[in-house]
């Protein structure tokens, strides 16, 4: 059967070198300061678009670096290019000094998704990339040979289940086992924690380390998350965007091993290297000046129609904020959620009893670990899911059923994708200002999608969008519509981190210039405090419910590079990892 992508890739070789016997570890380099792999001036273009330009890094034998950069910044090409499944244009890649040519087994790569065969077990998956490479081994030395790297990422009792039968979490250590059983000298890691939630990606983590640290081996980690970054390597490198992607300074990890996460909170270089990291990126990446061009544009003073407390010349004036800071102007009473068990015998309350006020204008984050009822909260909230027991009022009014009054922006955006970014924002102001002139309602638009960083994207269509436009359109229509709630469920859980940072930023922007009272939900703790003036805590499901409020008294308007400075953030930080740390081991 023909080797279909594996991660391992063409056994036969070994980097365009030398062959030798695949069981044999590769033999000493003659100079003992050599590094194991050298970047000389790596150059990669696509056509006229240059990815990488002028691309120099030397790493040493069972080095852990970590390189950080935004999307689409060259990663992935940069870890093809080590990999040997692309060449470079110009410049030198050196494995042990000899140039790398092609793909070997000495470089195991895992890439962002699970490239699994769905018809075979884990044991089956692993042992198909064993059994191509070391051929010459008896069948029983193979086969303790994939148990032994089954086990090593804490699947033994999975052995027999197939792709389908594994969480998401699972499948990616499948990869995991799969790259390390082909006893590579590199390990190349392509983002391969990003699309997990933070309690299985920090778990992880912590294999590859345990792994690491066991195996000797070199590894090449692409990331998105500072965090992770600091965590696990020993240097960190930003990679600049593209085009003519480059690399930044080296941030050497001076931090003893092993790290723990509660412990880094308190090291004062861990504070440092966090900070500079950040500061560095947020420089070289994040858009200056979103709100310049907007601010030529002048919004029309015109109210809603959601909003409950018309004047007879209701035409005139937007909604008054002169009432912010009104008490109970949402009210969660005993609020609880049913739904039946899978066999239809039973039920099961995911949320029990749910109590909070909140002040016209607050801003609130409601966090805690997967199936803990956050979302569940929000969509009875919005109105799109049945109150079990309880009750939701806000201003005023009891909530029964969704209306344009609450806006609500979700993880993926439900756009239009062959409408405009214009005409999908347009949709729902044409349904608040019916009595507004078009000429108003057109200002109103362009007014907040330019707010967002999208006044030279108007007329783009959404299917042509990135993620991150999709969700600046998204955020732009829900601020549109003047609603008299926000309610934002984990609206930036799909991007890569140093995206989410720019939108968080464009986020805060823009609700400091409205104080729409607002709900996030998010698993992020350090995105909950930089957004809310209230945190909420929720025990693990089933029947959860507020576990803690931790009050949010840092100074607005708020950004990641000063709350990164102030001495209270990470006196904030800790409260609300520890109590997701006691949650989690409730489990």
């Amino acid at each position: 059967m023909p080797v279909v992508n594996l991660n391992v890739v063409n056994p036969s070789t070994s980097s365009g070198q030398v062959k030798r016997p695949l069981s044999e570890p590769p033999a000493p380099s003659n100079d003992a300061h050599q590094p194991l792999l050298e970047l000389k001036s790596v150059c990669k273009s696509y056509g006229a678009t240059s990815i990488l330009n002028n691309i120099n890094l030397s790493i040493k034998e069972g080095e852990f670096i970590a390189i950080v950069g935004f999307s689409g910044s060259g990663k992935t090409t940069l870890i093809s290019a080590i990999a040997g499944l692309i060449q470079a244009d110009s410049g030198e890649l050196l494995k042990q000094g000899q140039p790398i040519t092609e793909p070997g087994p000495d470089r195991g790569v895992v890439f962002q998704n699970y490239s699994l065969m769905p018809w075979l077990t884990v044991f089956e998956n692993v042992a198909l990339a064993v059994d191509e490479i070391f051929k010459d081994w008896p069948a029983e030395q193979r086969r303790a040979h994939t148990e032994k790297y089954v086990k090593m990422v804490n699947l033994g009792a999975a052995m027999d289940k197939k792709p389908a039968e594994l969480s998401g979490g699972m499948r990616q250590r499948v990869n995991v086992a799969r790259a390390l059983a082909a006893s590579p000298d590199i390990l190349l890691l392509d983002e391969p924690l990003s699309a997990l939630d933070a309690l299985t990606r920090g778990n992880l983590q912590d294999e590859i380390l345990q792994i690491w640290a066991q195996e000797k081996k070199t590894v090449i980690l692409i990331t998105n998350d500072v965090d992770e970054a600091i965590y696990m390597a020993d240097r960190v490198i930003p990679l600049n965007p593209g085009p003519d992607a480059t690399f930044g300074p080296d941030f050497h990890i001076n931090i003893e091993r092993p790290r723990g996460r509660t412990a880094l909170n308190h090291n004062p270089e861990f504070k440092k290297l966090r900070a500079e990291i950040t500061r560095y990126l947020m420089d070289i990446g994040i858009e200056k000046n979103l709100s310049s061009s907007a601010d030529k544009i002048v919004l029309p003073n015109v109210r809603p129609n959601t909003s409950n407390d018309w004047d007879r010349d209701y035409s005139t004036l937007k909604p008054s904020q002169d009432d912010l800071g009104r008490p109970r102007y949402l009210e969660f009473s005993r609020l609880s959620k049913i739904y039946p068990t899978p066999d239809g015998n039973s039920t099961v309350k995911v949320v029990d009893g749910f109590d909070l006020k909140m002040k016209k204008g607050e801003f609130i984050s409601i966090i805690g670990h997967s199936g803990c009822g956050k979302s569940t909260v929000l969509s009875m909230t919005a109105g799109l899911n049945d109150i079990s027991e309880g009750v939701i009022i806000l201003d005023n009014k009891e909530i029964a059923s969704a209306g344009p009054d609450r806006g609500v922006v979700f993880q993926a955006p439900s756009l239009f994708p062959w409408l405009t970014a214009f005409e999908n924002v347009m949709l729902g102001v044409d349904k608040v200002y019916p009595h507004a002139a078009k000429s108003e309602r057109d200002d109103i638009v362009e007014y907040y999608l330019t707010r967002v960083g999208l006044g030279d994207s108007l007329l783009k269509k959404a299917g042509d969008m990135s993620n991150g436009m999709k969700q600046r359109v998204g955020i732009a229509r829900a601020f549109a519509l003047s609603p008299k709630l926000l309610l934002l469920d984990e609206p930036f859980g799909m991007l890569d981190s140093l995206t989410r940072w720019e939108l968080q930023e464009v986020l805060m922007e823009v609700w400091e210039r409205t104080h729409v009272t607002a709900i996030v939900v998010t698993h992020d703790v350090d995105e909950a405090i930089l957004l809310a003036d209230r945190v909420v805590m929720m025990t693990n499901g089933p029947h959860a419910k507020i576990g803690k409020i931790e009050e949010i008294d840092l100074p607005r308007p708020r950004s990641r590079k000063a709350l990164l400075e102030h001495p209270d953030y990470y006196k904030y930080r800790e409260s609300i990892l520890s109590f997701l740390t006691e949650c989690d081991h409730t489990h």
